[in-house]
């Protein structure tokens, strides 16, 4: 793949590059271009670069960068350096650009090429507005507008919508050659995990799920009657997430508000079964939050619920500051349920007594009218998922890429990682949202879902120990989607160990291998 890739790349250039390369307008030798998204390059896409190509000695191929694009919330398909090497790839273009300008203006009044081409279904009902403002740029400086042949239409959009590509490997490969990351880097990343100890301070919930068998109803009320068999407690919330950091490698202590009740004692002989350090604070005004289902056969009938969500009290509050500010680490996760731990009075108080020097991350399960992932304010990452992403912003309709610019301004955080579900990850890693290394997506590599609770905690976990070992954003999603998906490949919220995502990597890594052979075949058998 890295020898196919590179020998196209030459051709992808930058504006400053391609003013060079075709001297002022007028010139000898002529120069077309043609701008579009090419998100996935069809055959009505062929039919109009040949015709441009016939027209003049040098076409230039421009294409939308990601930012600007605004086609469907999960748009572009595939990212702009992917589209850029495909186009690169095609024997009739000459160079390509990556436009960083949400519309080719300027890049047409810089370049001056001597035609502008577009397709017929530009001209064919009226010209629209946009295309007579690209009109008018050209023909101010002497240049043509020419609209290529309409006898082969296709839409990529339902092409998309009808059949996405499965392209996940091959945009992988992309991100980490840009980014010069090997394999053998991921490996050695999680392999520095242990040198790291991380301070987990939130909301342990305890879940339970009572097994029971349908017996019947009642005939005079809408009673169900289920026979009761057996019951299992498991450790969750915030608790879970310093289950998976223990597992990956790390030392965590874990810091939390216990009830003084049976369910105090379960979480903290389990966490101290698991090797992590538990410093609880128990409140006898609360009870240890439990939620506990109740199941007849694969079916779940009731949650119940045993909760205080009030806040903590200025001293319990005051007693976690001060173990906060008191506990040496390199990082700090606030894992927040709103279970009573984190609220607008009390996240000031609590990061304000994170040590200097301390990596600070945040991560709000929750996406109701409790909770909000901006109440972090200038935490070092963070990792909602797009639903909470949305609520905390007051937006349901905004295309993916500027939900996560308005969400990593309004949050001030120095990296977004966006949980898009089973579309992957998209990573915010500076302001500048208008350039081209503002974003980059990671798609999901579940190969076999079995059960996605507990994904973004795995993610959560291997995310921020990469941040740590690496300090690269690519690292920490790569692998962050790695642990999540062998958790979706598991039933129930298990801790993602090393090993496990060490066989997923080469998993990926065989099948990433496999296309890389498959495309010499096909080179050979071209030649």
């Amino acid at each position: 793949m890295t020898e196919l890739v590179n020998r196209y790349r030459h051709k992808i250039k930058t504006i400053e590059e391609l003013k060079k390369i075709l001297k002022p307008f007028p010139r000898e030798e002529k120069v077309i271009m043609c701008h579009g998204v090419f998100d996935v390059v069809h055959p009505g896409h062929v039919r109009h670069l040949l015709y441009a190509k016939s027209k003049a000695d040098i076409l230039v191929a421009s294409i939308t960068a990601d930012v600007h694009i605004y086609k469907g919330q999960y748009r572009p398909h595939i990212p702009q350096d992917l589209r850029a090497i495909n186009l690169a790839a095609f024997e009739v273009v000459d160079y390509v650009l990556i436009d960083k300008n949400p519309t080719p203006l300027n890049n047409i009044a810089e370049l001056q090429p001597d035609y502008f081409a577009k397709g017929y279904e530009y001209v064919s009902g009226g010209m629209p507005p946009k295309t007579s403002q690209e009109a008018e740029v050209v023909e101010a400086y002497g240049g043509e507008i020419i609209f290529t042949p309409g006898d082969v239409v296709y839409s990529s959009s339902n092409l998309i919508n009808l059949a996405p590509p499965e392209l996940k490997i091959e945009k992988l490969l992309v991100l980490m050659e840009d980014q010069g990351i090997s394999f053998n880097k991921l490996r050695e990343t999680i392999n520095k995990f242990s040198q790291f100890t991380i301070h987990v301070v939130g909301d342990t919930i305890v879940d339970s799920y009572t097994q029971t068998t349908m017996i019947g109803g009642q005939t005079k009320t809408p009673t169900m009657s289920v026979l009761y068999e057996s019951r299992r407690d498991y450790i969750g919330g915030a608790a879970v997430v310093a289950e998976h950091l223990r597992a990956a490698g790390a030392s965590v202590v874990f810091s939390t508000v216990l009830g003084q009740d049976e369910f105090k004692d379960f979480v903290i002989e389990g966490l101290e079964e698991a090797g992590i350090q538990c410093k609880p604070v128990i409140d006898a005004t609360r009870p240890t939050t439990n939620k506990n289902a109740i199941v007849a056969g694969n079916y779940r009938l009731l949650k119940i619920d045993t909760l205080d969500n009030s806040s903590i009290s200025d001293h319990i509050l005051h007693e976690i500051s001060n173990t906060i500010c008191n506990t040496q680490c390199d990082a700090i996760i606030f894992s927040d349920f709103r279970h009573g731990i984190f609220n607008r009075r009390t996240i000031p108080e609590l990061s304000t007594a994170i040590p200097k020097g301390v990596y600070r991350v945040a991560d709000s399960q929750v996406a109701s009218r409790w909770g909000n992932i901006t109440e972090f304010q200038d935490f070092d990452l963070i990792t909602p998922n797009e639903r909470e992403a949305r609520f905390s912003l007051a937006d349901q309709d905004s295309g993916i890429r500027s939900l996560a610019a308005n969400l990593y301004d309004k949050a001030r955080c120095k990296t977004l990682i966006l949980k898009l579900g089973d579309r992957g990850v998209l990573t915010c890693r500076n302001n500048k949202h208008e350039t081209l290394d503002s974003f980059f997506v990671v798609d999901s590599f579940v190969d076999k879902l079995v059960d996605a609770v507990g994904a973004g905690d795995a993610l959560l976990a291997y995310g921020t120990l990469s941040m740590l070992a690496t300090g690269s954003e690519t690292i920490a999603a790569i692998l962050g989607s790695i642990a999540a998906a062998c958790e979706c490949e598991c039933d129930g919220n298990i801790p993602i160990t090393p090993e496990r995502v060490m066989a997923k990597i080469n998993v990926v890594e065989r099948q990433a291998h496999y296309t890389w052979d498959k495309e010499k075949v096909l080179e050979a058998a071209c030649v």
